[in-house]
């Protein structure tokens, strides 16, 4: 098979794509030929050795991925060869085959394609486990989403809509802040100009319910000030490089909350939770509530490419990789 190799910690340009094994078969696990696979900006801090997990060498890097059950081992049950499938996994997806836990996979919604379902997993499951289950965001209430046109960020403004709430998406470009009112943004910010604080209290009325920030840095203190009484902050990433140090004296002031949203270990301690996300979300598909936006779509042996439109924060929505 091919696969984009991890042997050593490096600039991401510095790995490459070779002809591999195939992964052998394991008790209650099925293999499946991966049609496309999701790229996120984990993935490149994984290779650089940025990233709190540290794979053995070598390693194939990819999170998320989409495709067919060619093979069902002993022991695993639901699902049958040529089901349509999607899936996370720690590592492995940037590959033409994977062998995963068959408790892992969910079957694609029929007229779902599999560029979509493999942007589907990581962006949507994230953020709707930090609104639903972290922020509690309810119908009415104001969410201001920072990097609302990347990926977490642009599922995030379309779930916030979902359930009713007034979505205020920050980005930095009138090209970025036009793909999110195009996926249901009430209103916009373009924080390379506004100031965030007070453009985003003028928006609100006086202070947001939630902010979702997946990108931290020197936009996280002003984010944080634009909270209203008894907001709550998510803390979704640190896209934007440093990671900040809030005063907290603010918490207090405003008796607001700070919230993480670990969503990997979060599904690790639940995963019957994280199927009835998954479920949940998915309807929301079907009812046309949420479409995952595809920024740009590149073959497995054009991977630097895909990682260059992360890196250089070109991507609107998702990124993928397709292995034919």
């Amino acid at each position: 098979m091919k696969a984009l190799i991890c042997e050593a910690f490096g600039p991401y340009k510095s790995h490459q794509v070779k002809d591999v094994p195939a992964p052998a078969m394991k008790p209650g696990h099925v293999r499946v030929a991966v049609r496309a696979a999701g790229v996120n900006f984990p993935d490149i801090l994984i290779v650089e050795g940025k990233y709190q997990f540290k794979p053995p060498f070598p390693f194939i890097p990819g999170a998320e991925a989409a495709g067919v059950v060619t093979e069902v081992g002993e022991g695993a049950s639901g699902f049958a060869l040529g089901d349509k499938v999607f899936f996370g996994s720690i590592h492995g997806c940037f590959a033409t085959e994977i062998v995963v836990p068959a408790a892992s996979l969910f079957k694609m919604p029929e007229g779902m394609s599999f560029e979509t379902a493999a942007a589907i997993n990581l962006v949507y499951g994230t953020s709707w486990h930090a609104l639903k289950d972290r922020a509690q965001l309810k119908a009415g209430e104001t969410l201001f989403v920072l990097g609302a046109a990347g990926g977490v960020g642009l599922a995030a403004v379309e779930l916030g809509k979902a359930v009713g709430a007034k979505v205020i998406a920050g980005a930095s470009s009138a090209e970025k802040l036009a793909v999110c009112r195009e996926h249901g943004a009430d209103m916009v910010i373009n924080y390379a100009e506004e100031d965030i604080k007070e453009k985003v209290r003028e928006l609100s009325g006086g202070g947001v319910d939630v902010v979702y920030d997946p990108v931290g840095d020197k936009l996280a203190e002003p984010a944080f000030r634009s909270l209203g009484w008894e907001g709550r902050y998510l803390v979704v990433g640190f896209a934007g490089g440093e990671i900040p140090k809030l005063p907290l004296n603010l918490t207090l002031l405003k008796s607001a909350d700070v919230r993480g949203v670990f969503w990997g270990q979060w599904i690790a301690r639940n995963p019957e939770k994280h199927r009835q996300n998954v479920s949940e979300f998915l309807k929301f598909w079907e009812e046309g509530k949420i479409n995952p936006r595809i920024s740009s779509s590149h073959r497995l042996e054009d991977f630097v490419k895909a990682y260059d439109d992360i890196a250089e924060r070109r991507a609107m929505g998702k990124v993928v990789l397709t292995m034919e």
